[in-house]
């Protein structure tokens, strides 16, 4: 038998396997550690495994060129790649390493099921994804959109970087931004709504004093205003169930297609509300992480003059 060169990095014979595995012996960021493992690969390449979800740390897909590898860690290369593609019309994931998962939810589709509403959502479509990897695994909700807003959402993969994360999301996540449509113009080009929230089950209600309710703060900023409508940016320092919907409706000004809150009107045949926006510290590196999407097309369209 051939002896090699000890370089810190071991690989692991492992007949007729499904992956190529790596035993990690030192601290390395992944795209170091790759580089040195399969000779002469260019950084291109190794993102482009990355892209394609071929790389796993430990059993879980790792998209994260600069993830920290630590003593014991365990890399696979997988050769099948179509065992680990995601392919869903309503999800695109973004992001995913072995403590979250960040995706693109479009319009229709719950985040999570409700004691009322039984139907598939994105926890559940996710679930079944990663128990592909694993059935032991599972993911967990941070936060939610309602169903007809689309937009960066983020999962954790586990319950202790779910607790994290609930438990310090102000400190974790520090922009947090959405994109509406609202009917008629706008009055101010910027401002703040502050009210305090009530969930009615049916529907929310808004009290400018303090009533029992959630306290909330909306900040807005308009971007355009044409054809009766106006494009607006919305950043959230609370994030209380509809509160862009029901502040918007406070001033008079409906998002389009909300017809639970005011509007009389859906020429876009859906909410005019997406979350375009997410940028947080990791739960568990700290490295900053940001998400933007552009805005809708549709969105766009509305308001051409």
């Amino acid at each position: 038998m051939n002896k090699r060169k000890n370089t810190g990095y071991n690989r692991m014979p492992h007949a007729a396997s499904r992956y190529t595995i790596y035993n990690v012996t030192e601290p390395m960021e992944l795209m170091d550690f790759l580089m040195k493992k399969m000779a002469g690969i260019s950084r291109t390449r190794v993102k482009a495994l990355l892209t394609n979800r071929v790389v796993l740390v430990d059993n879980n897909i790792q998209t994260q060129y600069n993830f920290p590898l630590l003593r014991g860690m365990k890399v696979q290369i997988s050769k099948e790649k179509h065992k680990h593609e995601f392919r869903h019309p309503m999800l695109k994931i973004l992001y995913e390493d072995a403590y979250i998962i960040v995706v693109e939810k479009k319009e229709g589709l719950l985040s999570v099921a409700s004691e009322h509403q039984k139907e598939r959502t994105a926890q559940h479509i996710l679930t079944e994804y990663v128990k592909r990897q694993n059935r032991n695994n599972r993911v967990f909700v941070v936060h939610r959109l309602d169903r007809e807003t689309s937009g960066v959402m983020m999962f954790a993969k586990d319950e202790k970087t779910q607790h994290n994360l609930r438990d310090n999301w102000h400190d974790i996540v520090f922009d947090r931004r959405y994109v509406a449509l609202v009917m008629g113009d706008m009055e101010k080009d910027q401002g703040t709504v502050e009210s305090w929230l009530t969930d009615r089950k049916l529907y929310v209600s808004s009290s400018p004093y303090d009533d029992g309710g959630k306290y909330s703060v909306t900040h807005y900023r308009t971007i355009k205003r044409a054809n009766g409508f106006s494009m607006i940016e919305l950043q959230l320092e609370t994030g209380r169930k509809n509160q862009i919907r029901v502040h918007m409706q406070s001033l008079g000004h409906p998002v389009v297609g909300d017809m639970r809150y005011g509007c009389e009107t859906d020429p876009l045949r859906r909410l005019a509300l997406h979350a375009f926006k997410l940028c947080f510290y990791h739960p568990i590196t700290g490295e900053t992480m940001n998400f933007e999407l552009p805005y809708p097309m549709p969105f766009r369209s509305l308001m051409q003059r």
